[in-house]
C-alpha cells in the first residue's frame, strides 16, 4: 500500500538548504525482549574511540522499508540512482540481505559504540520467499543482522495485532503451525516500538513505546511511531481494535518521560517520510538552489518534534535522503531515510557528551551508502535463503506465464506503468462476464504493485518465464477482487482524489484498464489536474449520471489510499483474489513461443 499524508498537512511544505542555513507493557503482548543492546565488535579501537575522553562517537546504522526482500529485488526495483559530479546519473544494482549483512558488518568494524535501527515496514508486502511463511524468514534474517530496534510501520499491521505480537514474541502460526520440523519460531530479538498505537479499550500501547540502548555509561533512548494515517492504508481487519495517535504529540510525550529518567539523548524512529527534489541517493537535499530541498509530511513533523530529540530516522516513502531540517528552536537536525528493499543503509555519527549525557548536535553527520552486489555474500544469509527457498520451491517455481521483455511496475518511475496496465487488463477480463460482476473498467492502486516483472531469470526457470513466486512478489496482499456500481460523477471524483485531499502532496495515480483514457494536466493544481472532458470509456465521454460497473481490489473499494468516494459503491460482488486473476491472465495470454509484450502505458496523457 502507499502513503496517506497526515490530515493536518494539507498544504505542501518544503525545506531548502537556504532555509536550514538561515535558521508500558501492551495488552496484546505478553512478553517483550529487554532493551536493545549493541551488536558491534568488542575488540580494537584507541582510547579515544573507547570514550575515555569527554565525548564518544556513536555510530548509528539505519535502514527502512525492507518489506521482506531477502533476495535482490527484481528489475529496476533493485537499482538505486547515483548522481555523478557532472550532474548526470547512473543506475546501480543494489540490495539483498546477503550483501546488506556484509555491508553492515563491515561498517561496524572499529566502532565499539554502534547501534543498528530500522524505520518500520521490515515485513509485509513481501516476496513469496518471506510472505509465504508469514515473514518468519525476514525476522530470522534481521536477528542475524544484529538489528537493535525498529519502529513499526503500516505493513506490520497487515495481519493484525495478534500476528504482530507473535512476530515480536515468537510461537508457531495459529493456523499453519510451525514450518520446520522441530523448530518453533523464536520471534524478534529486537524490540518493535509502537508508541502511538494503543488498544481502543485500555488506551495502553500495544507494544513498547520506547527502549534505551546503553553501553559503558552511554545511554540513548529510541522512540518508535508509525504514521497516524495507518488506518487509511491498511485493511480494516488489520487495524481492528487499535487507535493511531499524532506522531509529534506522541514523540514529545515520551521524550519528556525519557528525560525524567535521565536519558538526554533521544532518537525518533518514524514511519513517515518525505520527497526530496532528486531521486539520487547522494543528492544534497540541504543545497540552496531553487526547487531544492525536501517536501512532504516529514517536514512538518521535524519542525514540531521536541528539540530534545537529536535525530529522526524515517521511512514509508521509499525515498533516500540525509537532510537537515530545523527543529522548533531553529537548530538544524538530521532527518534520514535509506530508500527501501535493503538497497541502502544510512551511517550517522552521533557525538555523545559524557558530561551532559546529550548529543552534540552540531557534530551529527549522516550519509547514505549503497548496498553493492559486488561485495562478498554473508554465508549465514545465503544458508538462510537456501533453506527457506527449498521449503518454498514446490510453489514458488511453478511457471504461470511468459514475457518478451521487462515489464516495469514498482520501478517504472512514471504515473502509469506497463505492469499497472497489465494488472488492470487482467482484472477487467476476469470480472467482465455478467456472472462474474459485469465490470466495464478496472482500477488499481499503484502502491499495491510491489515489484517489476523481470525478463532475466532469477533462478533456474529460464529467461522470460514468470513463476508463481514472481507473480506473488508483484501482488503479495492476496486482496479479494470486487465489482461495484459507481456513477460517472463518483468515478470522476475518484480521479480527482488522486491529486487532491489526502493525495494533494503525493499524488496516487490509479492504474486503469484498456479503453479508459483521460488527461492529467500537471500544470494545474489539485483536482483541476483532471481534465474532465477528456475522461472517456471506449471513446465515449463519461456520463456523470450514468452507472458504471467498476472492478477493483477490496482495499480500494473500502476507500483505502485516500479514495473515500470508492466506499460509496453499491451492489458489490466479491470475486477471486487479485493474485489468482493475475496468474490466470498470464497463463491464458502467453506461451513460451508467444510471450506477452509490455503494454505501451499510453492510457493517461500527461501534460507537464
Amino acid at each position: 500500500m502507499s502513503a496517506t499524508p497526515h490530515r493536518r498537512r494539507k498544504l505542501r511544505r518544503s525545506v531548502t538548504g537556504a532555509a536550514v542555513l538561515a535558521a508500558t507493557a501492551g495488552v496484546f503482548v505478553a512478553a517483550l525482549p529487554a532493551g536493545a543492546t549493541a551488536t558491534g565488535p568488542e575488540d580494537g579501537g584507541s582510547a579515544t574511540t573507547w570514550g575515555h575522553g569527554p565525548t564518544v562517537e556513536v555510530q548509528l546504522l539505519s535502514f527502512n522499508d525492507l518489506h521482506g526482500n531477502l533476495q535482490p529485488p527484481q528489475g529496476s526495483s533493485g537499482n538505486v540512482t547515483e548522481r555523478q559530479p557532472d550532474g548526470t546519473t547512473t543506475s546501480i544494482p543494489a540490495g539483498g540481505v546477503e550483501y546488506l549483512a556484509t555491508a553492515l558488518r563491515t561498517a561496524r568494524q572499529g566502532h565499539p559504540y554502534t547501534i543498528t535501527a530500522a524505520g518500520g515496514d521490515m515485513i509485509g508486502a513481501s516476496p513469496l520467499l518471506s510472505g509465504l511463511f508469514h515473514d518468519e524468514p525476514t525476522v530470522e534474517a534481521l536477528n542475524k543482522l544484529g538489528l537493535d530496534v525498529s519502529s513499526v510501520g503500516n505493513h506490520e499491521f497487515d495481519e493484525g495485532a495478534a500476528e504482530l505480537a507473535r512476530i515480536q514474541n515468537g510461537g508457531c502460526h495459529p493456523k499453519e503451525g510451525c514450518y520446520e520440523e522441530g523448530k518453533t519460531f523464536p520471534g524478534a530479538d529486537f524490540p518493535y516500538l509502537a508508541a502511538n498505537v494503543t488498544d481502543e479499550k485500555t488506551g495502553k500501547p500495544i507494544l513498547k513505546p520506547y527502549t534505551v540502548w546503553e553501553r559503558k555509561g552511554v545511554k540513548i533512548g529510541f522512540i518508535g511511531v508509525t504514521l497516524e494515517g495507518t488506518p487509511d492504508i491498511v485493511t480494516a481487519e488489520g487495524v481492528k481494535g487499535m487507535k493511531f495517535h499524532d506522531e509529534v504529540e506522541t514523540i514529545n510525550k515520551y521524550t519528556k518521560e525519557l528525560n525524567r529518567q535521565g536519558v538526554r539523548s533521544v532518537v525518533a524512529l518514524i514511519h513517515e517520510g518525505g520527497m526530496p527534489a532528486s531521486t539520487a541517493y547522494n543528492y544534497d537535499c540541504d543545497s540552496a538552489g531553487p526547487g531544492d530541498g525536501i517536501s512532504g509530511p516529514v517536514v512538518d513533523i521535524a519542525r514540531n518534534v521536541s528539540p530534545q530529540v537529536d535525530a529522526l530516522i524515517t521511512g514509508h516513502t521509499h525515498q533516500a535522503y540525509a537532510c537537515s531540517i530545523p527543529d522548533p528552536s531553529g537548530r538544524p537536525r538530521t532527518v534520514t531515510s535509506a530508500a527501501s528493499f535493503g538497497r541502502l543503509y544510512t551511517d550517522t555519527t552521533l557525538t555523545y557528551d559524557r558530561r551532559t549525557g546529550d548529543i552534540v548536535r552540531t557534530r551529527v553527520k549522516s550519509a547514505n551508502h549503497v548496498v553493492h552486489r559486488n561485495q562478498p555474500k554473508a554465508a549465514d544469509m545465503t544458508a538462510l535463503i537456501d533453506r527457506w527457498n527449498e521449503l518454498a520451491a514446490p510453489i514458488a517455481n511453478r511457471p504461470v506465464g511468459y514475457i518478451s521483455a521487462d515489464i516495469p511496475g514498482r520501478g517504472a518511475g512514471t504515473y502509469e506503468s506497463p505492469l499497472g496496465d497489465l494488472i488492470t487488463d487482467a482484472q477487467l477480463e476476469a470480472l467482465a462476464p455478467a456472472d462474474k460482476g459485469g465490470a466495464q473498467l478496472a482500477l488499481m492502486n499503484p502502491g499495491g504493485i510491489r515489484s517489476d516483472l523481470a525478463h532475466k531469470a532469477q533462478g533456474q526457470e529460464g529467461d522470460g518465464v514468470v513463476t508463481y513466486g514472481e507473480a506473488f512478489t508483484v501482488q503479495p496482499f492476496t486482496n479479494m477482487m470486487t465489482v461495484v456500481d459507481l456513477t460517472g460523477e463518483q468515478l470522476l471524483t475518484a480521479l480527482r482524489q488522486q491529486v487532491s485531499g489526502a493525495n494533494a502532496d503525493q499524488p496516487k495515480i490509479l492504474q486503469v484498464s484498456r479503453g479508459f483514457t483521460y488527461t492529467l494536466d500537471l500544470t494545474k493544481a489539485g483536482a483541476d489536474r483532471i481534465v474532465t472532458g477528456s475522461v472517456r470509456l471506449n471513446g465515449e465521454p463519461i456520463d456523470p449520471v450514468k452507472t458504471y460497473r467498476v472492478a477493483m481490489n477490496e482495499f480500494l473499494s473500502g476507500g483505502g489510499d485516500g479514495f473515500p468516494v470508492l466506499k460509496e459503491g453499491r451492489n458489490k460482488l466479491v470475486g477471486p483474489s487479485d493474485l489468482d486473476v493475475f496468474n490466470a491472465y498470464l497463463s491464458a495470454h502467453s506461451t513460451a513461443q508467444s510471450p506477452l509484450d509490455p503494454p505501451k502505458a499510453d492510457r493517461i496523457t500527461i501534460v507537464k
